[in-house]
């Protein structure tokens, strides 16, 4: 059995009745509404309320909001009047029924005509796409069309002057051909002429045969004399001479990056400098031993078995190869730490600072441990202030290390008591 939600409230102007309607802790969704004309209804079980109301209204303008735990109606009147109640009077069963079945028919036909209403609309909207794309790709095809017919004139007539110009071109060098010839063949018809007048023999027939016979030479000689004069002269012999740009490296100048390569260079001959100077430590040491990496791994080594002299010596070194490697000075502080030298710790973790520049991801760990130990070689010096600036520094770095916070709490504790006794 439904529980039939009796508590309601409502007022109303000439246009309009508001209506509120509390749901006692349900849950209301717009689907739990239903309204019609003169219908009212809203289903939230187990709760039910319905309504008929006392005039026809707008249930299309009309509009219901949810919140607060209550329902807030705002129904549109028809036409203006004031209501004497909010639902008819002696509304019974069957005209209750009859008006519920009545605004269920016109809802469901409404829906209807809405989806339908919406189905042509699609359509229309569909079949409006579809010619303005027709009608975009027709311009489409149009405008290529005519490009095509534009670069084809252009070609025909590209085709049609170059045409033109090769005719003009051959006429021209047929004509200077012919005069060449014609200045060649002259000279020779007088050498032949003058050759005849001098050769005078009284026998015709013989002076017939030589004519022939001369006449046979004449012509063996004159093509014989065009093929000499038409042949070019020959080429003047001369060398040519091809310089390369010197490269240390056996790769090509465009495939290399110059400014590696000097700095490489620049490495090795300070290397090789070093290892040829007169060096006393180096002159018993074998030529895998002259390696800063080397001495470095073997220091570390030392420092491990606990011979800090050693490692102190290896890492000394080691600079002296090459004093711009920030991990040896960083070493030699550690060892420097372990037997109490703690100025040279503080120099050698400054000297490591000094070579981690730019800070980068990189070198944060090496960064983080050089303010460590410079910081402790400070606390031990009693020079709490400069130690928990460094500690501080190195917290900056790595905010997430518990230990160096812990060690960072206790030196404040200590400048804390250090001032408090003072």
């Amino acid at each position: 059995m439904p529980l039939w939600l009796r508590e309601h409230r409502w007022r109303q102007t000439l246009t309009a009745v508001y209506l509120s309607l509390p749901l006692r802790g349900a849950r209301a969704t717009p689907s739990s509404i239903f309204c019609s004309e003169q219908y009212l209804k809203v289903s939230i079980p187990p709760f039910l309320f319905e309504a008929v109301l006392y005039a026809p209204i707008d249930d299309t303008n009309s509009t219901a909001k949810i919140g607060n735990g209550n329902i807030f109606f705002t129904l549109y009147k028809k036409e203006p009047a004031m209501w004497d109640s909010l639902t008819l009077a002696n509304t019974d069963k069957e005209k209750l029924q009859y008006l519920r079945e009545n605004a269920v028919l016109k809802a469901q036909e409404k829906a209807k005509e809405e989806t339908e209403a919406r189905k042509i609309t699609k359509q229309e909207h569909k079949k409006y796409a579809l010619e303005a794309t027709m009608k975009l790709e027709e311009e489409e095809r149009k405008r290529i069309e005519d490009l095509k017919e534009k670069e084809r004139q252009k070609v025909v007539k590209e085709l049609e002057l170059w045409k033109n110009q090769q005719k003009d071109g051959d006429k021209y060098k047929s004509i200077q051909k012919k005069g060449e010839l014609y200045q060649e063949i002259e000279p020779l018809k007088e050498r032949k002429n003058e050759k005849m007048n001098k050769t005078r023999i009284p026998n015709e027939g013989t002076s017939k045969t030589r004519l022939k016979s001369t006449k046979g030479c004449s012509c063996s000689i004159f093509s014989q004399n065009l093929k000499e004069e038409q042949l070019p002269a020959p080429r003047a012999a001369a060398t040519i001479k091809v310089n390369f740009t010197p490269r240390v490296f056996p790769t090509a100048l465009r495939e290399s990056r110059v400014a590696e390569e000097e700095e490489w260079l620049h490495k090795q001959a300070e290397a090789r400098r070093i290892i040829n100077s007169n060096l006393s430590e180096l002159e018993d040491l074998k030529e895998e031993e002259k390696n800063p990496d080397w001495l470095k791994d073997k220091g570390n080594k030392m420092f491990a078995m606990g011979d800090y002299l050693g490692a102190v010596n290896a890492y000394n070194l080691a600079v002296r190869l090459n004093n711009s490697l920030p991990l040896l000075y960083l070493n030699r502080a550690a060892c420097h730490l372990k037997l109490r030298n703690l100025h040279k710790a503080i120099e050698d973790s400054s000297k490591a600072l000094e070579l981690l520049t730019p800070p980068v991801p990189d070198n944060e760990n090496a960064r983080v441990k050089a303010h460590v130990r410079r910081g402790t070689a400070f606390c031990q010096l009693e020079l709490y202030t400069e130690g928990l600036q460094d500690y501080e520094a190195a917290l900056k770095i790595d905010p997430r290390n518990k230990n160096i916070e812990k060690d960072a709490e206790k030196i404040r504790h200590l400048i804390q008591g250090t001032m408090q006794s003072s």
